[in-house]
């Protein structure tokens, strides 16, 4: 069995488990990604709140551009790493307002998906992680966003070899992803791996994937 008929076989058997997962619509892009960003190393809880605090003291992008860094850092202080974060955002804003004259990222949606993908790619702490969830989640395309979720499933599962790195992932996981199920599997698998094959203690015994797991096989099989 190759790696495109593995992964056919896991997108099938989480979907008959959880569902398909439906991306609900266009989002804006530029709120996206600062969503994001504030997102990396915290809980979604964390992002969240954090988001919240930061549109309540800066009701606009053009106010967090102008407003002072240490004041921007204070308010999203619950999501770590404020100050480097603090830093990407603002950095960010400023180069877009004058490089395209405006606060809006929405001109992304004509760009081809490789082209948006290194247009977001340039800027100091936007990663490939980072761009790929705003362009999936805000835009729809056809990317393949590798969260630690995915990361530890794929390795486990043999998607992707056990030294892969996140960043390499980016590039080798979407090869082998069934045509047009890179939204579905990606959300399906980080529902499977908070409910079932979570990091310290996977639910092996109520997992439909252990015949095709490598994890299983060199730690549970008796």
């Amino acid at each position: 069995m190759d790696l495109h008929q593995k992964a056919q076989i896991i997108s099938d058997t989480l979907e008959d488990l959880q569902g398909i997962p439906e991306w609900d619509g266009t989002e804006d892009v530029l709120e996206c990604l600062i969503l994001t960003i504030l997102s990396q190393n915290t809980t979604d809880v964390s992002r969240d709140k954090g988001y919240a605090k930061l549109r309540e003291k800066f009701p606009t992008w053009e106010d967090v551009l102008q407003a002072d860094a240490d004041a921007v850092e204070a308010t999203i202080r619950i999501v770590g790493l404020g100050k480097q974060k603090t830093e990407t955002i603002k950095n960010f804003l400023s180069w877009l307002k004058t490089e395209h004259g405006e606060l809006c990222l929405e001109f992304i949606h004509d760009m081809k998906t490789e082209e948006a993908l290194e247009f977001l790619c340039q800027h100091k702490g936007i990663g490939i992680k980072t761009a790929s969830v705003t362009l999936s989640f805000a835009c729809g395309r056809e990317v393949f966003p590798v969260d630690t979720h995915i990361l530890r499933i794929s390795k486990r599962l043999g998607l992707i070899l056990s030294n892969c790195s996140a960043e390499k992932a980016h590039h080798e996981l979407p090869q082998i992803i069934p045509k047009g199920k890179s939204y579905p599997f990606h959300m399906n698998l980080i529902y499977f791996g908070r409910q079932i094959c979570n990091a310290r203690k996977p639910l092996c015994d109520q997992c439909p994937l252990t015949q095709h797991c490598l994890y299983y096989e060199e730690n549970k099989k008796e």
